[in-house]
């Protein structure tokens, strides 16, 4: 899968320590994938990285692009446990 990054997805992976290898994954094989309630061109996918003790990456993908364009990706705390 081809993907496109902002440049505040790249800041922000390289400022957290998120590889893409990760966010491709997450995009490609996501264990949970649901719309962004603020924004109906954005999905969020979600996927515990066995690299980081399961930790749940969430990666915010513009669907609406062609490529899709990841927005954002972080670490989210509220999904732990969930997955």
């Amino acid at each position: 899968m081809v993907l496109t990054y902002t440049l505040h997805a790249r800041h922000v992976m390289e400022e957290r320590g998120i590889s893409s290898e990760w966010v491709e994954r997450a995009v490609a094989e996501p264990e949970r994938r649901m719309r962004d309630p603020h924004d109906e061109t954005v999905e969020r996918f979600y996927i515990r990285v066995p690299e980081c003790d399961g930790r749940v990456l969430r990666v915010a993908v513009n669907t609406g692009t062609n490529p899709w364009r990841v927005v954002s990706t972080f670490f989210d705390r509220s999904m732990r446990g969930k997955l």
